[in-house]
């Protein structure tokens, strides 16, 4: 399980630290999804998710100010007793400096925010969705081509890198090279960076290490891309059929998610950078609701069925 810090969450949102002598750092998030406690002030605790959190708005704030000091303190104390990741004031709402010795003294890191509630949330489970979503590390390059992800596979020696350089050259921007983190953010997609030390490098065998940000600009690189398409690159084998069709879809699969697969035969004279823009263009094309190859097996069969008609008649 990948778990996050409340000091990344207080860090990226600009939270402020109601609890400035707890250690922010050292509290683990593990759970994507956040829970307004509102059932729970009002004493019902039963299925109370306490791995997740923790959000007070105004709805819940105006239910505890019904209350006297000591009541909201009360309260409180009861919520905190189940150990919640931290607990987050929106709409600017500022907890009471005792509310705020009790969290230090039980350990509950509070923080605030001017933020709305609803925006805070949605941005927050969005957010810990990619920092804790499943990941797996594989030996390719990943590049933006015409907006597609295209992850581009294939044996040590055989040519992804300078493929990604000519890429890059044709004005596409390079996310990864040689190790591409893949993290699954939903059950449709997946994610793909590059590891801190690799970030905007590729290595180039007999040249060594580039840097594509310092030679080709910022346009040339980018941090993060969705994997829509897989370009598997393999030597030529004239004893294997390849696909020249297209009719039939090729998958491969990463974390549970299926990705279209093409497995490009490489012989010398090949210009892969084109085939890997072609290939990106019409799979954007497929998403798109036009299919070339299902196109030409209706233009072979129609003049099939006619060049059958004018033989009967």
């Amino acid at each position: 399980m990948y778990t996050t810090s409340v000091k990344d969450l207080a860090d990226k949102f600009d939270l402020k630290n109601c609890t400035p002598d707890l250690d922010i750092s050292k509290r683990k998030i593990s759970h994507s999804e956040i829970n307004r406690p509102a059932l729970q002030l009002a004493g019902f605790y039963d299925y109370f998710d306490n791995v997740r959190v923790q959000i007070i708005g105004n709805v819940e704030n105006a239910y505890m100010n019904q209350f006297d000091e000591d009541t909201r303190i009360s309260v409180i104390e009861k919520l905190m007793s189940f150990n919640p990741p931290c607990l987050v004031f929106c709409q600017g709402i500022n907890p009471s400096e005792r509310l705020s010795e009790l969290a230090t003294k039980m350990g509950v890191p509070v923080l605030s925010t001017e933020k709305g509630t609803c925006n805070f949330e949605s941005e927050a489970i969005r957010w810990l969705k990619v920092e804790l979503a499943p990941r797996i590390t594989i030996h390719g390059v990943l590049v933006d081509v015409y907006g597609e992800g295209v992850l581009i596979t294939g044996e040590s020696g055989i040519g992804k890198s300078e493929a990604a350089l000519e890429l890059i050259k044709r004005g596409h921007r390079l996310v990864a090279d040689d190790a591409v983190e893949i993290k699954k953010v939903s059950d449709d997609t997946l994610v793909g960076s590059a590891p801190a030390v690799t970030q905007h490098m590729i290595e180039l065998r007999g040249i060594g290490i580039i840097n594509v940000k310092a030679l080709f600009g910022v346009e040339s690189v980018k941090n993060t891309q969705n994997i829509d398409l897989v370009i598997n690159l393999e030597e030529w084998n004239k004893d294997k059929e390849y696909d020249r069709m297209g009719l039939e879809e090729h998958f491969t699969e990463y974390l549970g998610n299926k990705i279209t697969c093409h497995n490009i035969p490489i012989r010398p004279g090949r210009n892969l950078a084109i085939i890997c823009e072609s290939a990106a263009v019409n799979h954007r094309s497929k998403k798109m609701g036009y299919n070339a190859a299902t196109e030409f097996y209706d233009r072979v069969m129609e003049n099939m069925k006619r060049a059958k008609e004018e033989d009967e008649e």
